[in-house]
């Protein structure tokens, strides 16, 4: 059968593509082809994917890739994540049982010599095929639901990938394993029969204490934050490792920073706290996501200032720290002087940053910070010195 994007890769329309990438999207979706083979629709698709690929996997952006839909784009990780995914798995067999575009796999098959890409939409697996052959790397397609797949499959695996659908019938998001597509649940035990290890993406809103109480066989999660954006937790399951579960706090692009410990570490974590002194710590958001609020106080020896608040504060600079940190002091609201400018952040406090900017006449940007937040004395605001 022939490629349905083959016809997309003609030269003229190709340079049609590439002369507007930086039109109104809107507005060209208005106008008619000017290629009868072509919709305008498939053209615009087309752009997009490259305004896409642009800022997400740039890698893509080789002459004679072809994009699918935007929600399949949407869906896809990011080369950054896929990137810092792939350094830690490694082996001689590799299957993605739910594949999608194809990044995760991209990357995530680097380290393996045999490679197994499962995916239900046959167009969408087909314009992957098309683009690991331009990108010059070998694999099995397979066009089936993973389900069935399972169910005929006798291959064994190093290490199996999938990354569940996460919203319902009705389009609408959701997080429990069980409201997933696959049902995790259903299927993990089947999973570790096949693999020694088995990897899964999830979403960054999922509940950790619940992960861990519904999937026994996880011995390792990370938090992936990029430019302190959390966009995925990734569950490790395996029946051969220790069941002492290493959790991963990863920031990419802002310091590279991880911050790793052991789960439970926290219940007996304890935090001291105190009015604020000359450096104020901001844990990256992967930390907070984590909910170790008093385990980065004492790996640290940081005091914190409020427990609702989550900033922290020390006398001497920490190095190291996962987050950012500020050299502050306290002020009175009078000294704030009308149509300053300053970044501001509230947290654990009464307004909004939008809210303060407009009670104080505040711009907005600028190199100097306000927080707004409160100790165990009440509510205070911080400068940056």
């Amino acid at each position: 059968m022939l490629f349905v994007g083959n016809t997309l890769l003609n030269k003229d329309i190709q340079t049609y593509i590439s002369a507007n990438l930086k039109t109104d999207l809107h507005s060209l979706l208005l106008k008619k082809s000017p290629f009868p083979e072509v919709s305008m629709h498939e053209i615009v698709q087309q752009i997009k994917g490259k305004q896409v690929a642009e800022k997400k996997f740039p890698f893509l952006l080789k002459e004679g890739i072809i994009f699918p839909p935007q929600l399949n784009l949407e869906q896809s990780s990011s080369e950054k994540t896929a990137l810092y995914k792939s350094e830690i798995l490694r082996g001689k067999k590799f299957i993605d049982l739910t594949s999608g575009f194809g990044i995760d796999a991209w990357y995530l098959s680097q380290n393996f010599e045999n490679i197994t890409l499962i995916e239900q939409n046959a167009e969408l697996l087909e314009t992957v095929e098309h683009n690991w052959s331009v990108l010059g790397r070998k694999a099995r397609f397979i066009n089936r639901k993973l389900e069935d797949f399972l169910e005929e499959n006798h291959e064994v695996f190093d290490v199996i990938y999938l990354d569940p659908a996460r919203r319902d019938q009705n389009k609408n998001k959701v997080f429990l394993l069980e409201d997933l597509s696959p049902n995790i649940l259903e299927i993990q035990e089947k999973l570790l029969s096949i693999s020694s290890e088995v990897v899964i993406k999830l979403s960054p809103l999922i509940d950790l204490k619940y992960l861990i109480s519904v999937v026994p066989d996880i011995f390792r999660i990370d938090i992936i934050a990029l430019k302190n954006d959390v966009k995925e937790v990734v569950a490790f399951l395996s029946k051969e490792v220790s069941k002492d579960i290493i959790c991963h706090c990863v920031n990419l692009e802002s310091g590279e920073s991880v911050f790793t410990y052991e789960f439970g570490e926290e219940e007996n974590a304890q935090s001291e706290y105190t009015d604020p002194e000359k450096f104020i710590y901001i844990p990256n958001n992967s930390i907070l996501k984590a909910g170790v609020f008093n385990l980065i106080s004492q790996k640290f020896g940081l005091k914190k200032l409020h427990s609702n608040s989550h900033f922290y504060t020390s006398s001497e600079k920490v190095k190291n720290f996962p987050g950012r940190v500020f050299e502050m002091k306290m002020i009175d609201s009078k000294e704030i002087k009308k149509k300053e400018q300053f970044n501001i952040i509230s947290k654990n406090y009464p307004l909004k940053p939008e809210e303060i900017k407009k009670k104080y006449g505040l711009k907005d940007g600028g190199k100097d910070y306000l927080i707004f937040t409160q100790s165990k004395k009440g509510k205070i605001i911080l400068k940056s010195v």
